[in-house]
């Protein structure tokens, strides 16, 4: 589905990626976890072509975005959607209207197929009667909900999740965890998720895979990953803080 080879990008005398090697398999759920700085919502904007490497390839079901031209970008992206970190709404639109923002800019859909379409999505992340709120007026987890269901209101093949646990207490998170896993269940996207939350986020990746200075590290099942041998990726997993990560 998504394959990444020999991707270096540096900002500066800063080198983030040093040629990454990844492949994201069609219809799973694969985490990208690792230390703070390390890269990862960097590694995220390269899949959906917001940051071009200095070097190497990124294939979407076997097409380069590396290089082309913006009209084919923007065709490419349409497979895309994507919950941010810090959920991005619009403050101004109400919940209806943010969900229905999509469909109003990229398809000529009438307004009551986009009102059937906003009320489903919604209904989907377990949302009612909430049409009419506006972002400030919801928890962060609602907020969240309304910021996934504009992410699958469209019915991408791929949807991108960064970080989006991040500043919510541990019952949300795992709320918002298992809201991605019934949605996924139920239109069977690509998902790769950005995320620190560890051990929880085994419960939600089918594949897992550690960025350590600049490189995938160890990929595999989230068992996997748990009992690897590699003593940095041990070293992350169990939370040990003495001393920075051994690489051997």
């Amino acid at each position: 589905m998504i394959h990444l080879r020999s991707l270096y990008k540096s900002f500066g005398t800063q080198t983030v990626l040093d040629g990454l090697d990844l492949d994201v398999p069609a219809g799973k759920i694969t985490a990208i976890i690792g230390p703070s700085g390390e890269g990862k919502s960097v590694l995220l904007k390269h899949l959906i072509g917001l940051l071009q490497p200095d070097s190497g390839q990124v294939e979407v079901e076997g097409e380069s975005i590396i290089g082309i031209r913006r009209s084919e970008l923007n065709r490419i992206r349409e497979k895309f959607g994507m919950l941010f970190q810090n959920v991005a709404l619009f403050d101004s639109m109400t919940c209806f209207e943010n969900v229905a923002f999509p469909l109003r800019e990229k398809t000529k859909f009438s307004k009551d197929e986009i009102g059937r379409m906003v009320r489903s999505a919604l209904a989907d992340v377990g949302l009612r009667n909430i049409d009419n709120k506006y972002p400030d007026e919801l928890s962060g987890g609602m907020k969240k909900r309304v910021g996934l269901a504009r992410a699958v209101v469209m019915n991408p093949k791929i949807i991108l999740f960064d970080e989006p646990t991040t500043g919510l207490d541990p019952i949300i998170k795992r709320a918002i965890h298992e809201m991605i896993k019934e949605t996924h269940a139920k239109f069977g996207f690509t998902a790769v998720i950005v995320s620190h939350e560890i051990p929880d986020i085994f419960d939600v990746a089918q594949n897992v895979a550690m960025l350590f200075r600049g490189r995938i590290l160890q990929h595999g099942s989230p068992e996997e990953i748990i009992h690897s041998e590699h003593p940095a990726v041990r070293q992350f997993i169990s939370g040990s803080l003495d001393g920075p990560i051994q690489m051997a």
